[in-house]
């Protein structure tokens, strides 16, 4: 005979095994993972993605950037926010968003190279674009992440209080992880100069 206990793990398992496939059909997690199943651009689509990770038990993280001219502080970054939970969303900012705060000779790297090359950063489960029009903290509500990932700059106080109280879980804060910053690499770029200092180390310009 079998017990009501066994017969709750039947079909608790049920549900994580019918979210899985209809969700994501395994593919989020395989081998086989690519940019087209990765990248996902609506955000109605990703809550629903979320919505089907919670009932597989998962946490689910979000942090955001522009991800110009990747390089190993950039993949630094993103492996230390997938360390706090089991799935990494990345909001990745449009070309037209970039232009507007950096001008417009940036990004170096149009949009749809950057997304790509997010994509295959290990350990970042999701990619989606933040259009310039998409209103304030869009990404955020529909994703109502776990634990929201920021560098220092990204919120004031107040602005962390608010995203705790009304979005997610809680707010962490990183410091930036590159020894020379996109703007700095291109500047030297451009005159011909190489990363690397006279006796042969890095060193951070901001």
């Amino acid at each position: 005979m079998t017990s009501r206990f066994e017969n709750g793990r039947r079909a608790q398992g049920s549900v994580r095994e019918g979210a899985e496939d209809a969700m994501f059909g395994n593919y989020l997690f395989g081998d086989e993972s690519n940019f087209d199943l990765r990248f996902v651009p609506e955000y109605k689509r990703i809550t629903e993605i979320v919505d089907a990770l919670r009932v597989l038990g998962m946490r689910v993280v979000l942090t955001s950037g522009s991800f110009d001219i990747i390089h190993e502080g950039h993949s630094m970054y993103l492996e230390a926010a997938r360390r706090f939970g089991d799935f990494l969303i990345v909001g990745l900012d449009s070309d037209e968003k970039i232009r507007r705060r950096k001008g417009p000779n940036r990004p170096a790297v149009p949009e749809m190279e950057r997304l790509r090359m997010v994509t295959h950063q290990r350990g970042v489960g999701l990619v989606t674009l933040k259009q310039v029009d998409h209103p304030r903290w869009s990404l955020i509500e529909a994703v109502r992440p776990d634990v929201l990932v920021a560098t220092a700059d990204t919120y004031t106080a107040e602005e962390i209080a608010e995203l705790e109280d009304a979005y997610c879980g809680r707010v962490e804060v990183l410091d930036r992880m590159a020894t020379v910053s996109t703007s700095a690499r291109l500047r030297r770029i451009q005159l011909g100069l190489s990363d690397r200092g006279a006796d042969g180390s890095g060193r951070r310009e901001d």
